[in-house]
């Protein structure tokens, strides 16, 4: 487990991100500013302790939780005592190797088991859309070995296999409609299932971090919403979709 920091003393409001398997600050880094605190958890395996910062007082703590980071943040966020205010779940389910609400259990399984620096290359295409957007995003690209990874994706299964029901609630998730890791059809099964939490589609890859300036702009987009009228989520949607 790898935990990146960012604080300033003036800050009152902490954003904690569970990241995707694969990923680390890189990926992350480009979306944090001045008006928060954030914390992001990856590379997770059990070789590495849970580390945590001596907490400040938060006025507002977000917890995000991206890709099978929606699982780790159900598995782990008990372990750090912090206590959100609101939670997103991003393009993952608390599922995440399940034929219907998840990633196929065929392909979570090919994927652990045949980790080269071509398929790797592959994976990243996939999860930032396709090779132009790639490109487009090379200073997010992760800087991992391919041990690591690998590392990492058998820690999470073996952990993923063992888990029990979900019990975690989540105020928000977030879908993409052109999502080439987890199947659109099965985030969209899985969060039909959980009416408490309110779900929005977009028509982004599975990631799309790089649409919004800062995290503080993507939340405020998650949160405002369901206050849209109809005709004014089309226009940001669309707006958002030609960044």
């Amino acid at each position: 487990m790898k935990t990146y920091i960012r604080r300033r003393e003036k800050n009152d409001q902490l954003v904690v991100f569970f990241g995707a398997w694969g990923t680390d600050e890189n990926v992350f880094s480009p979306l944090c500013n001045d008006e928060f605190d954030f914390i992001l958890f990856y590379n997770y395996s059990a070789d590495d302790p849970l580390l945590l910062p001596e907490m400040k007082v938060y006025d507002r703590i977000i917890l995000l939780g991206w890709s099978l980071g929606v699982w780790a943040a159900e598995y782990l966020l008990p372990k750090t005592g912090i206590k959100p205010d609101v939670t997103i779940a991003i393009n993952g389910t608390p599922i995440p190797a399940d034929n219907r609400y998840g990633i196929p259990l065929k392909i979570f399984e090919g994927t652990l088991n045949n980790i080269t620096e071509e398929n790797i290359e592959k994976f990243y295409f996939r999860m930032f859309g396709d090779k132009t957007n790639y490109l487009r995003n090379q200073d997010r690209i992760p800087h991992r070995s391919l041990k690591s990874l690998h590392d990492e994706l058998r820690w999470l299964y073996n952990r993923i296999m063992e888990q029990g029901e979900p019990g975690f609630k989540w105020d928000y998730a977030v879908s993409s409609e052109v999502d080439r890791v987890f199947p659109s059809e099965n985030l969209e099964s899985y969060w039909s299932t959980v009416p408490e939490t309110k779900h929005i589609i977009v028509p982004f890859p599975h990631y799309f971090f790089h649409k919004w300036v800062s995290f503080t702009d993507f939340i405020s987009f998650v949160e405002q919403y369901y206050g849209m009228s109809s005709a004014k989520r089309n226009k940001v949607l669309l707006k958002l979709k030609d960044l």
